[in-house]
């Protein structure tokens, strides 16, 4: 039985009273990156929701940042599909109770709406729409909750890594884009420090036996600001500056964050090659840079597997009467850890919102059943 595109607003649109009040549920429990009791509790919600429906749950133990999930159901298909999603946002606690989920025109309003309450909320409504019309076009779809994708990725890195080889394919429900569109390729993105050692001097009464480290941070700064554009996509910024004790020494130390970006991946050790040269280049006589960090998230190109994603994804739309577009972003979600792992990935498949991070973040009510739509219908179209 092939799964029709009519038959998904029919099933879902009964069910959204009961999404909305879910969204109101989860957007009240705080789950800022490393409150574990937050993320604990958040996770206890979910579990509840996946267990009422007889789906296996496995945890993936962390004490620091909180246990990370996967739900899993299994249906009489071929495929294996990995819906990510992650439990964690970037609100400190009390936001929640001050600011708690509220309808504004057409939008639903509230902290870690769009940014991944909805998203994964979303991404257990269209399992559920797939177990229950069409267990057919699938072997086993789990949707996975990481714990801390705000922050490091730590935990969540660990955990992808295992799930990951069990996969056929990823779908990330991170928000999709204001407009709609879905994300079909992200840059790498990682943060090199620089720090510098100089010489402590009186700034007053000798300072000819001081070496300055902000002063030779400042030129280096020049020549890494000057690195954007070396190659098409690569981006480096300069975002944190920090240096010495006093007005009146010459500062010995002086530490700079930075934050580089790349469209592609061969570019990454070029953009690497360039900051240490920078370092190593003397800017100021008997100053010394030390070089730490790098990449942490290689890039989710826009392979030949992902364009036929992209297709299959804006033909799906179609049947479901509305029009997708794609497009590129800078940032870095775990549609770049999944991709590294070797996986077809999409991305920015929850529903439209926008505002993120921000007191008036969203999603748009009127999206929400055509999104959960897209993903179960993407799946169900996916190698059949």
């Amino acid at each position: 039985m092939v799964l029709e595109a009519e038959t998904l607003p029919g099933y879902l649109m009964p069910r959204l009273p009961a999404y909305v009040a879910e969204l109101e549920q989860v957007c009240a429990i705080d789950s800022p990156t490393g409150h574990r009791a937050g993320i604990e509790a958040l996770g206890e919600w979910v579990e509840g929701w996946a267990a009422a429906r007889g789906w296996q749950v496995r945890r993936f133990p962390d004490a620091q940042a909180g246990d990370g999930l996967a739900l899993t159901t299994h249906g009489t298909g071929q495929i294996r599909v990995l819906l990510a999603t992650h439990l964690d946002t970037v609100y400190p606690v009390g936001t929640a109770a001050a600011r708690p989920l509220r309808r504004v025109g057409a939008r639903l309003v509230g902290p870690g709406s769009a940014d991944n309450k909805g998203g994964l909320l979303s991404a257990l409504y269209a399992v559920e729409v797939l177990a229950a019309l069409a267990p057919q076009s699938f072997a086993t779809l789990s949707v996975v909750c990481g714990s801390d994708e705000e922050r490091d990725n730590r935990a969540s890195r660990a955990m992808l890594e295992a799930l990951a080889p069990g996969y056929d394919l990823a779908l990330v429900m991170e928000p999709a884009r204001a407009n709609g569109d879905i994300v079909s390729a992200r840059k790498g993105s990682g943060v090199f420090v620089l720090e510098v050692s100089g010489r402590a001097a009186h700034a007053g009464v000798e300072p000819e036996r001081g070496v300055n480290a902000i002063l030779a941070l400042a030129h280096q700064v020049i020549a890494l600001q000057a690195l954007n554009g070396m190659r098409p996509g690569v981006t480096v910024n300069v975002g944190v500056i920090e240096g010495g004790d006093a007005p009146n020494v010459v500062p010995a130390r002086a530490r700079a964050l930075v934050d580089a970006r790349a469209l592609a991946a061969e570019d990454m050790a070029l953009v690497t090659a360039a900051v240490e040269a920078i370092a190593a280049r003397e800017t100021l006589p008997g100053a010394v840079t030390r070089v730490s960090g790098g990449w942490t998230f290689t890039p989710m190109a826009r392979t030949p597997a992902v364009e036929r994603l992209v297709a299959l994804a804006r033909a799906c739309a179609d049947e479901l009467g509305f029009t997708l577009g794609d497009t590129a972003t800078g940032g870095a979600s775990y549609a770049n850890l999944l991709a590294g792992m070797g996986l077809p990935v999409l991305d920015g498949l929850g529903p439209v919102g926008g505002n993120y991070h921000g007191p008036e973040e969203y999603i748009e009510e009127a999206s929400i059943v055509p999104r959960i739509a897209l993903v179960a219908l993407l799946i169900a179209r996916w190698n059949a």
